[in-house]
């Protein structure tokens, strides 16, 4: 059941009317019944992995709360957390590395058994939000919680799919009794109508000009490979953020808060900056939490840092891989190359803030500014190449092309047979980027409310308009669904 699809705004509207309906503190059945059918919609069997996650949770949770002995907790969550994650890690990978390994021992194909199964839309979210409700319950962070609360964390549906990776401590408080204020349901509905305009139109427009050129890599030409690589960059965002801000609103209106999970990522100053601060933010503190600061964080020599920061960006890797764009070793590729400019970057920081100190005006100049901002949009950039190229291969013939030709770029750009598509695009990611730097100036939600009624509306039906007359509705998936 599609965000972007009638079908989910019926459902919506009969989910709303039954939560209003309700006294609040009834209200987290009816979510939990409504999340059940939401998930099921496609395929009934989706339940069977929600649930069995589901009960796997329900019973460490119990056996934690009653455990004294240190060793029979530790027991406790080694195991539930070997069931939850070893259970994504079969599913997701079992298949291909028994492909991987008749190919490098030379046995014949179908020599290895299969699993013959692959994950369920959302499993990677809801088994990374199970993982942390047992290491909190483990590390007594939690309130006690009745069983149906925690069921619905797991699965309500507006993050079920593609987050935010929720925690405990923030979202289980606010389901004893949701209640959504006027102020609540109008910033939902403004939520809702801006991440159905980054998904459908301007996503979903970008992404037929990405997938030609990128299955056509050995024949397109150099010019056309960097304009796909520039709008998948913008496809990616506005398809996953604009996931974000409807999961986001629809939550408001039923009176629940998720956390923000991006922040204008584009706007970065470092690739640090990027991944920990701006993209993706509930999954970049999952692995700072659960995996980073474990093994040691800032509180360790720099050698052994820069260990652990590559080892949660070849995890994080691992993690993307899905049935988006198959399981390969492009996003092992894709994690290794971001967690590389982070090593960099964490290494040459002393440097940069001795030249700071020394040239203080330079340093916090417009002119430095703006070129930190291209550099590490670029060093993303030649990341997203590999997560969207179906090999190693592709992405390397993909860069290789582009890298050669970079001087006759300006000659190919100015002789380039443009399409009403690309113009189409370039406007769009235009109109998206002054959006978002006037948005890191102040919160355009402030920016509307200080406008004349005439104008504000104004600019509503402008979007409206641009969802009717520019959007491709029910289309495609989201892509994060498929992680």
């Amino acid at each position: 059941m599609l965000f972007t699809s009638l079908e989910f705004f019926a459902f919506l509207s009969g989910a709303l009317l039954v939560h209003a309906a309700l006294p609040p503190e009834r209200r987290w059945l009816a979510m939990l019944l409504a999340s059940a059918v939401f998930y099921a919609a496609a395929r009934p069997a989706h339940l069977l992995y929600l649930g069995g996650v589901t009960l796997i949770v329900l019973a460490a949770g119990a056996l934690l709360a009653r455990a004294r002995r240190d060793a029979v907790r530790r027991a406790v969550l080694a195991g539930a957390l070997l069931a939850v994650l070893g259970a994504l890690a079969a599913l997701k990978f079992s298949d291909f590395v028994a492909g991987e390994v008749e190919g490098w021992f030379g046995l014949a194909p179908g020599t290895l058994p299969r699993l013959g199964a692959t994950a369920p839309p959302g499993f990677s979210f809801y088994a990374f939000t199970a993982a942390s409700f047992v290491i909190d319950a483990w590390a007594r962070r939690l309130p006690e919680t009745p069983t149906g609360h925690v069921a619905l964390h797991l699965a309500w549906f507006p993050k079920l799919l593609a987050g935010p990776i929720e925690r405990g401590p923030h979202l289980l408080p606010q389901l004893a009794a949701p209640r959504a204020d006027p102020q609540a349901v109008v910033l939902g509905l403004q939520l809702l109508g801006w991440g159905l305009l980054k998904k459908v139109v301007i996503a979903d427009n970008l992404a037929p000009l990405v997938d030609r050129a990128f299955s056509i890599a050995a024949f397109a030409s150099p010019l056309e490979l960097l304009l796909a690589s520039y709008f998948f960059a913008f496809q990616i965002y506005c398809d996953f953020s604009g996931y974000t801000d409807i999961a986001l609103g629809v939550s408001l209106l039923f009176g629940l808060r998720l956390m923000e999970n991006f922040r204008r990522p584009y706007l970065s100053r470092s690739v640090a900056e990027f991944w920990g601060e701006r993209w993706h933010i509930s999954l970049g503190r999952w692995f700072r939490d659960y995996l980073y600061i474990p093994l040691g964080g800032n509180r360790v020599a720099l050698p052994r840092r820069m260990l652990s920061l590559m080892l949660v960006f070849v995890v994080s890797g691992l993690w993307h891989a899905g049935l988006g764009w198959g399981v390969g070793w492009t996003f092992l590729v894709w994690g290794a190359l971001n967690g590389a400019w982070v090593c960099v970057g964490a290494a040459t920081r002393p440097l940069w803030q001795r030249l700071g100190n020394a040239l203080p005006h330079w340093h916090d100049s417009r002119v430095l500014v703006v070129l930190r901002v291209l550099l590490t949009f670029h060093l993303i950039l030649v990341g997203w190449v590999f997560f969207r190229a179906k090999t190693v291969a592709d992405g390397w013939l993909v860069l290789s092309k582009i890298g050669s030709h970079l001087a006759e770029l300006p000659t190919l750009a100015a002789n380039y047979p443009y399409t009403s598509d690309h113009i189409v695009g370039a406007v769009l990611i235009a109109l998206l980027l002054v959006v978002e730097i006037l948005d890191e100036r102040r919160p355009i939600v402030q920016r509307l409310a200080a406008w004349p009624v005439a104008l504000r509306w104004s600019a509503w039906y402008a979007g409206l308009f641009a969802l009717l007359l520019l959007g491709q509705w029910q289309m495609r998936e989201f892509i994060y669904m498929q992680f």
